[in-house]
């Protein structure tokens, strides 16, 4: 993590290449330690999160951000509230036919449905959230009537109740939530994250755990909040900035990967080219 860092900071610095001498790090991809860092997050935060920061239909478009994940398709739709499933088909055909539609950083699939992929996510997906927006509103804000104080794990429970939003994908549209009101007040924002498969590889290797181990949800974010305690001193002693659960989940997932090539289990999909 301290050298996945530094080399963001050599290449903010605008130093030459090789920002490291670790040759796994020159050739392969791998995110950012903090993922308000990286690309996609960035453009996000940018185009969409801050300007429409005070929307109360944020959380929707959020789920649309991360279910395309690819600046160049989300510049093409523009901000989509109010819905228009007619204008993202028209939209995500035209960008298919094109070249590259989708970001592959996350796996979205029809989940087993023979149709078009922008056809399932456009009305299987969004369209049942946009149609409910009002009900996943009220768990998120709560009402005016009432003292309403939702936690990461609350607005968790209730964006997987839809179909297309599973644990880790709800999860990563709680991490672009949780930087705008109400959730940068949740309680749990330092210590909620919810697990993926390469995190939870992650977990087992720190913990010494045979790497395929079968670990419940509940005693995984127990083992990951042991772990973020334990790593917060090491952390701050680096100068680096403040971690919170979510990113060490997202650097779990990481170190798996880099475990993976260093002992010849596999490599991950992307190449960089780090090399000088």
């Amino acid at each position: 993590m301290r050298e996945r860092h530094a080399i963001y900071q050599r290449r903010m610095q605008g130093k030459s290449k090789p920002w490291t001498k670790d040759k796994i790090l020159q050739q392969y991809r791998f995110c950012n330690v903090y993922r308000e860092l990286d690309t996609v997050t960035q453009w996000i935060g940018k185009n969409w999160r801050l300007p429409h920061r005070s929307d109360p239909n944020l959380w929707f478009t959020m789920c649309v951000a991360r279910l395309v994940n690819w600046p160049d398709t989300l510049q093409a739709l523009g901000y989509p509230v109010p819905w228009s499933l007619k204008h993202f088909l028209e939209v995500m055909r035209e960008r298919s036919e094109g070249g590259k539609a989708w970001g592959g950083a996350y796996i979205v699939s029809t989940n087993g449905n023979e149709m078009e992929k922008a056809d399932y996510i456009g009305s299987r997906v969004l369209g049942p959230l946009w149609a409910d927006r009002n009900a996943i509103q009220a768990d998120i804000y709560g009402h005016p009537s009432d003292a309403h104080k939702p936690t990461l794990a609350t607005v968790h429970n209730a964006l997987t109740n839809y179909i297309g939003l599973g644990s880790f994908l709800a999860a990563q549209v709680i991490a672009d939530l949780k930087y705008v009101a109400p959730l940068r007040d949740a309680a749990d924002w330092h210590t909620w994250a919810a697990s993926g498969p390469g995190s939870k590889r992650g977990l087992n290797r720190v913990y010494e755990y045979a790497v395929d181990c079968p670990m419940p949800e509940a005693r995984w974010l127990d083992h990951l909040q042991n772990l973020h305690k334990h790593i917060e001193p090491l952390v701050k002693k680096a100068d680096m900035p403040r971690l919170h659960a979510q990113d060490l989940q997202n650097c779990l997932c990481e170190f798996d990967k880099y475990e993976r090539t260093r002992l010849g289990e596999g490599r991950p999909r992307s190449k960089y080219p780090g090399g000088a």
